[in-house]
């Protein structure tokens, strides 16, 4: 019995152990299956805010794809304007306008201007009115038409009202081997000055030479080829073919050609201060009853013209100095050129119009003149210059078949063909305070009329406006 307690005993104080431990881990495995379900729950709920946040993610992804793809459109649009108007503006043209204006004194009436030996051209451009003047307007338009031809269209407007075009013409931009096609009205090649438009000359007016032989200026409406040559030593090849209407041909009202040039240029430099440039010209035109009027001994009107040939020879040359070619502080340029002007043909007088002593006569006409001009101009200081050139006409042979065959005119009946050898001596001084405005000062001793001395004193002003590409050298 004794045993039976004590086992009982035993039993009942292992069992209390092992009932609160059950107790226990069942209280634990409660805990365990609820903290389960709330994490089960909270990530559920984790899950789906995850998918809510993707959703949300997602669309404003589409968004702000669609939000880029709107600027890049946009960009890209921009962009395409952009070049566009880059593009517009590479083919837009250049436009510029030049401003001339003077005030002069002159001791002869302007209005009478003649070169008297020589024949007159027509276009001789005499002195400047006198008191105050307004020079020649230049309007330039300038542009690339395509990547083949750049188009340039210069018109001058004339103090006294009317427009005229001075140049007119396309350029090849893309032969190859250093050649180039112009075509249309453009200033020859011939010689240096006659290339070079008014407002960029050292002086106010065009050397006598270029006024008995060119007209002041030779412009040709035709074609023109040049080339180049690849060498570091500048040499240039030309040849020109035009109508010849202007002085000294004429308008011949004839198909084919009237005037052909050829013109050859080499130039370089000498050392780091010297450049230099010269060249030859040949000029041959046919003009057609060129006509120009005149006076007989007794006063009366007379219209004589020439038919034949016209044959003009040009040198040049030119140099220039500035230190280590830096010439925006000093420089120096000599410039030159010789004229040598054949014509052959036969000379009508009609005096019609005036006395009528003769009647129309033709006689056989031959006539071989020349005239040169040198000058030089010397910057001293920057944006100030002094400069002086030398005009001459050499009166050279002249036959005149109608007084040497004794057909009644006399040599008295062609007074401005009469033997004279005109000179003038020119100084001036400038200031050029930019690259777009010029006041120039400048004297003149002219005597290109028979016995008589044209003291000249001007000041002339010059403005560029807009866009204007870089004169010749």
């Amino acid at each position: 019995m004794a045993r039976f307690l004590i086992a009982l005993c035993i039993a009942i104080a292992f069992s209390a152990p092992v009932s609160a431990q059950e107790s226990e881990l069942a209280k634990i495995r409660d805990e365990i299956r609820q903290m389960k379900q709330q994490y089960e729950q909270r990530i559920q709920d984790l899950e789906k805010r995850l998918a809510d946040t993707e959703v949300k993610a997602g669309t404003a992804a589409v968004a702000a794809s669609k939000a880029e793809q709107s600027a890049a459109s946009a960009e890209t649009a921009t962009a395409a304007a952009a070049s566009a108007r880059s593009g517009e503006n590479a083919f837009n043209p250049a436009v510029s306008l030049i401003l001339q204006g003077t005030f002069a004194r002159e001791s002869q009436d302007p209005n009478t201007y003649r070169l008297n030996g020589f024949f007159p051209s027509g276009g001789e451009v005499g002195p400047p009115k006198r008191s105050f003047g307004l020079g020649e307007t230049e309007l330039n338009v300038t542009a690339n038409i395509d990547p083949y031809f750049r188009g340039v269209a210069i018109a001058s407007l004339a103090p006294e009202g009317g427009v005229s075009i001075e140049e007119a013409y396309f350029q090849t931009l893309a032969l190859p081997q250093g050649l180039t096609l112009k075509g249309g009205r453009f200033f020859s090649g011939l010689g240096y000055l006659n290339e070079i438009h008014q407002h960029a000359w050292d002086f106010q007016d065009a050397p006598l030479a270029y006024k008995a032989f060119l007209g002041n200026q030779f412009r040709q409406n035709g074609l023109q080829l040049k080339w180049v040559a690849p060498t570091d030593l500048f040499i240039e090849l030309a040849a020109e073919l035009g109508s010849g209407d202007n002085f000294p041909g004429s308008d011949r009202n004839k198909n084919g050609v009237g005037s052909s040039a050829l013109l050859a240029h080499v130039g370089g430099d000498i050392g780091n201060s010297y450049a230099w440039r010269s060249g030859v010209s040949f000029l041959r035109t046919s003009p057609r009853a060129r006509s120009y009027q005149d006076v007989d001994s007794l006063g009366g009107a007379v219209t004589n013209a020439f038919t034949g040939s016209a044959r003009l020879w040009v040198a040049d040359a030119v140099l220039k100095w500035s230190p280590n070619g830096n010439s925006s502080y000093r420089n120096l340029k000599l410039q030159g050129e010789y004229f040598r002007f054949i014509q052959d043909g036969s000379l009508n007088y009609n005096d019609a119009g005036g006395s009528a002593l003769f009647g129309p006569v033709t006689g056989p006409f031959n006539a071989t003149q020349s005239g040169w001009y040198a000058q030089a101009a010397w910057q001293f200081l920057p944006a100030w210059r002094v400069g002086y050139r030398y005009d001459r006409l050499n009166y050279g042979s002249v036959s005149n078949g109608i007084v040497i065959g004794g057909l009644g005119p006399q040599a008295s009946d062609f007074p401005i063909l009469a033997n004279y050898s005109p000179t003038r001596n020119s100084v001036m001084f400038d200031w050029s305070p930019t690259e777009f405005s010029r006041i120039r000062l400048q004297f003149s001793s002219d005597k290109s009329r028979l016995g008589l001395t044209d003291n000249q004193a001007l000041v002339q002003y010059i403005y560029s406006l807009g866009a204007h590409g870089a004169h010749k050298f």
